[in-house]
């Protein structure tokens, strides 16, 4: 589990065979757990510099592949004594985004990101999604998907000062609105109140 907040820009050193090899500051042990553009991946080598971490085939075919190069968004696994500063993250991708227009502001920066139809029912206005790893909230739904407002400080820590428009994005939506989307998807017919009941629960 993560929080959604990048920790440190790790640099790529090289990527194949599905191992992709990164420098950093951060020392993990082996297996530890590790979302590098917030898809969770295990550690399977170290390094005096940094470490390796192992993509399956399952992985491969859902992240954007081609930014594994130069610099990446890297973030250990929560501790259960930390604190959730962003939202809960599993480092599960859902669906691959794309950057549609970047619209720059005196204070903020807004990312347009073109979404799969089939995820949109689980963006809300004001919900959160994690984008390339970071921990966002949606300022728009939009018709082709969302639109986000990157802060200043969020702008300068992260990589989002370096995307361009037509860059892919690895896309996790809100856990919690996946469960409800699930659980909800069984019923075909439901009482309001079976609605009232599990909307109780979240």
């Amino acid at each position: 589990m993560f929080n959604g907040l990048i920790r440190e820009i790790a640099e790529v050193v090289s990527y194949s065979q599905n191992k992709l090899r990164l420098k950093a500051k951060h020392r993990p042990n082996l297996g530890d757990s590790i979302a590098v553009n917030g898809a969770c991946l295990s550690v399977i080598e170290l390094f005096s510099d940094g470490f390796s971490v192992e993509l399956s085939a399952e992985t491969r075919a859902v992240i954007a592949t081609e930014n594994l190069k130069g610099r990446v968004h890297m973030e250990p696994a929560m501790r259960l004594s930390d604190r959730v500063d962003g939202h809960l993250v599993q480092g599960h991708i859902d669906a691959l985004g794309e950057i549609s227009k970047i619209v720059r502001h005196e204070n903020g920066v807004d990312f347009y990101i073109n979404l799969p139809r089939d995820i949109m029912h689980l963006m809300a206005n004001k919900g959160s999604i994690c984008v390339d790893g970071v921990s966002l909230t949606i300022n728009e739904v939009t018709p082709n998907g969302v639109r986000l407002t990157i802060i200043p400080i969020t702008f300068r820590e992260s990589l989002f000062s370096e995307f361009k428009i037509g860059r892919r994005v690895n896309i996790e939506s809100d856990l919690l609105a996946r469960y409800v989307a699930h659980q909800l998807g069984f019923k075909k017919q439901m009482s309001w109140e079976e609605i009232d009941h599990i909307a109780s629960l979240y």
